[in-house]
C-alpha cells in the first residue's frame, strides 16, 4: 500500500502597520546654548560656536529575514558628531613685569652695591690709616693729604670727561660751606680720635652716632620723634660706656675726638642731603673735598707745621722703608673713594637709611677686620659693651620706622 501525503502551507500577510519600513536618515538638533553664553563667549574673539548635529542612518532592514540583506555590523549604524568651532587664533600668554617693579629691584639693587662697596673700601681705609698713623703720628698732615690727593682725582676726572664737571654757582658755594665746615672738623677729629687709640674702640665710640642725630635733630630741626626712638639711645649710650670702662687702649683725647666726630658728620649728612641734588653724589663729595682742602691747610700748618712733618716723614721711611709711601697712598686713595661711594649711598637714600647702614654694617666689618688684622685684645666686658651699642642701634632703626 502506498500512501502520499501533501503538506499544506499557509501563507502570511502582514498587516500595513506591522509592515517593516526602512529607516530613512533623521538628523537631531541638540538644544542650542543659552543666549548669554554665547554673548559672553563671542565677546573673546577666540570661539566660533556652531550647532551640534548627529545624524544616524539605519539601512538592511527592509525585512525581517537578515540573510536577504546582510552587511558589516559597523555601517549599520553610523553617527556623525559635528563639533564646535576650532579656536581661530593661538593663545598667548605674555608675562611681563611691571615697569615700576623693575625700576624698584634695579634700585634696591644699586644701593645695595654701594653700600658694598663703601663698606669694603672703608676697611681698607682703615687699616692702612691706622699703619700710617702708628708710624708716622701726625694727624693733621694725614688729613690733609686725604683730602688733597681726592681732589687731584676729581681735577683730573673731569679734565679727561671722564665725569662732566659740574655747574655752580655762587649760592651754591655758600650753602657748601657749613657742610664743607662740618666735614672738615668730623674728618680731623675722628683721625685724631683714630691716632690715640685702637681701630675697634674708635669705631665703638662712633657707634654712638644716631643718639647725636636725634638730639640734633630735636633741638636744631624741631623735629619730634615716638618714645621707642629715645628709649633706643638707652641701649647705644650705655654700650658705649661699657665698652669704654675697661677697654686697655682707652685714652681720652681719642673719646672726646670720636664724639666731635659723631656730632660733626650728623651735621655734615643732614645738610648735605639737602645740596646734592643740583649736581649729584659724586661732584658734591668733590665740591666738597676742595672745599674742606682749603679750610684744613692753614690750620694743619698752625698746628703741626711742615718742619716737624720733614722730620716724622724721614723717621718713618727709615723704619718702615719704600712700603711707607705706598700705605700713605693707598690711604688717602681709598678714604676719597669710599667716601665718594658713601655720597653715592646718601644721594640714592634717606638720611636715617644712611646712617642705619654707616652704623651698624660699617662698623661692625670695620671692628671685626681690625680686631684680626692687628690682633687687638678684646676683653669680653668690652666685647658685650659693642654688641649692646650695635643691638641699641638696630633698635633705634626699627623705633625710627
Amino acid at each position: 500500500m502506498t500512501f502520499s501525503a501533501m503538506q499544506s502551507y499557509a501563507n502570511f500577510t502582514f498587516p500595513n502597520h506591522l509592515q517593516p519600513r526602512p529607516l530613512l536618515p533623521k538628523t537631531q538638533q541638540l538644544p542650542p546654548f543659552p543666549s548669554n553664553f554665547a554673548k559672553k563667549s563671542n565677546g573673546t574673539g577666540l570661539l566660533d560656536f556652531k550647532r551640534l548635529s548627529i545624524s544616524s542612518s539605519l539601512q538592511g532592514f527592509n525585512f525581517l529575514d537578515e540573510s536577504r540583506d546582510r552587511k558589516p555590523r559597523e555601517s549599520l549604524v553610523p553617527c556623525k558628531a559635528y563639533e564646535a568651532h576650532r579656536f581661530q587664533l593661538p593663545i598667548q600668554i605674555n608675562i611681563e613685569f611691571d615697569k615700576e617693579a623693575r625700576e624698584v629691584a634695579a634700585q634696591k639693587l644699586k644701593i645695595g652695591l654701594y653700600f658694598a662697596s663703601w663698606w669694603a673700601l672703608n676697611v681698607v681705609f682703615n687699616i692702612y690709616n691706622k699703619k700710617v698713623l702708628n708710624a708716622f703720628p701726625f694727624p693733621w698732615l694725614t688729613s690733609t693729604l686725604c683730602l688733597a690727593t681726592g681732589s687731584l682725582m676729581m681735577l683730573l676726572c673731569w679734565a679727561t670727561k671722564i665725569t662732566e664737571a659740574p655747574k655752580t654757582d655762587l649760592n651754591f658755594w655758600k650753602a657748601l660751606l657749613p657742610v664743607a665746615v662740618a666735614h672738615t672738623i668730623g674728618h680731623v677729629a675722628a683721625t685724631v680720635s683714630m691716632s690715640k687709640v685702637a681701630v675697634s674702640f674708635s669705631h665703638i665710640i662712633k657707634s654712638g652716632e644716631p643718639a647725636f642725630s636725634v638730639l640734633v635733630s630735636r633741638f636744631f630741626l624741631g623735629e619730634a620723634f615716638p618714645l621707642a626712638v629715645y628709649l633706643s639711645l638707652l641701649p647705644i649710650i650705655g654700650g658705649c660706656a661699657l665698652a669704654a670702662a675697661n677697654e686697655l687702649n682707652f685714652n681720652l683725647t681719642g673719646f672726646i675726638e670720636g664724639m666731635i666726630a659723631n656730632l660733626a658728620f650728623v651735621f655734615r649728612n643732614i645738610f648735605s642731603k639737602r645740596g646734592m641734588d643740583s649736581v649729584g653724589g659724586v661732584n658734591y663729595y668733590a665740591c666738597l673735598s676742595m672745599m674742606s682742602l682749603l679750610i684744613l691747610t692753614p690750620f694743619a700748618i698752625a698746628t703741626e707745621g711742615p718742619q716737624i712733618w720733614a722730620a716724622g716723614w724721614d723717621k718713618a721711611v727709615s723704619q718702615i722703608g719704600p712700603n711707607f709711601i705706598w700705605w700713605v697712598a693707598a690711604q688717602t686713595v681709598f678714604y676719597h673713594l669710599y667716601n665718594q661711594v658713601s655720597y653715592m649711598s646718601l644721594n640714592e637714600t634717606s638720611p636715617l637709611t644712611f646712617s642705619i647702614g654707616n652704623v651698624i654694617m660699617r662698623r661692625i666689618s670695620v671692628i671685626v677686620a681690625s680686631i684680626v688684622i692687628f690682633q687687638t685684645s678684646v676683653q669680653p666686658i668690652n666685647a658685650l659693651g659693642a654688641a649692646i651699642a650695635i643691638f641699641g642701634t638696630f633698635l633705634y632703626s626699627q623705633a625710627k620706622k
